[in-house]
């Protein structure tokens, strides 16, 4: 049965005070972000809205040049991720897949990172968050460097500085991928680096092996041994 038509006036109209400022909030999240496609997006952002949890929001708005589009990734997007599931050591592939589609990232990519990760239900995150890091940098040097942007615990304009264990971590996972580095290279040049932690973060030291790196051939970790000199 059709409802009648009824007309109401402003003061029937019950308007939340918090409206708002919830649209003005969701607006400049759009913004920011910039989804590839709002819809879903904007399902993801009000549904994490109303349990509390971590939006799927970037920092601030990314240029072009920072977007890889073969991936879909971006610092920013990769940034937003390990914010929504790092607090746990471990998370769900179904909560992983829920996170990457709010944010409108394509689902082939995700099962290759699964794929390459060999993982199961519950997975790792700093070893999936490695992964991402690799799909963004291309290179160990690279993708170790995006690792200390994104994990940086600095103000912005200093120095992306993280955690000795967690470069560790991250780049033991990565180097293992490559069948040509062997544990022993591994385990020196992890060595060499941790006697140098106390006077010089990691990331400038890749930062500075990444710039030579355009210059020089050799294996990846020449390069950042060359950080090292």
């Amino acid at each position: 049965m059709p409802l009648p038509d009824t007309m109401f006036c402003a003061q029937q109209i019950n308007i939340p005070p918090q409206l708002p400022d919830i649209l003005k909030d969701f607006t400049k999240a759009a913004i920011r972000t910039q989804p590839k496609d709002l819809l879903p997006w904007s399902a993801a952002y009000f549904n994490a809205l109303s349990k509390g949890q971590r939006l799927p929001v970037k920092d601030r708005l990314e240029t072009n040049a920072s977007h890889k589009t073969d991936t879909g990734l971006s610092p920013g997007l990769l940034k937003t991720l390990h914010k929504q599931l790092s607090p746990c050591e471990t998370c769900s592939k179904e909560d992983l897949q829920k996170k990457w589609k709010g944010l409108c990232l394509p689902v082939d990519q995700l099962e290759d990172l699964l794929l390459l990760g060999s993982f199961d239900s519950d997975i790792d995150w700093m070893e999936f968050f490695a992964l991402g890091c690799g799909a963004l940098g291309g290179s160990l040097l690279s993708s170790l460097t995006f690792a200390c942007e994104i994990l940086m615990e600095d103000e912005e304009g200093g120095a992306a500085r993280i955690p000795f264990d967690t470069f560790v971590k991250l780049y033991t996972y990565l180097a293992h991928l490559d069948e040509d580095m062997s544990q022993d290279h591994i385990d020196k040049f992890l060595s060499s680096l941790q006697a140098q932690a106390d006077t010089m973060n990691v990331a400038e030291q890749c930062e500075r092996a990444r710039r030579r790196e355009r210059g020089h051939g050799g294996s990846t970790l020449a390069f950042l041994s060359l950080a090292l000199v």
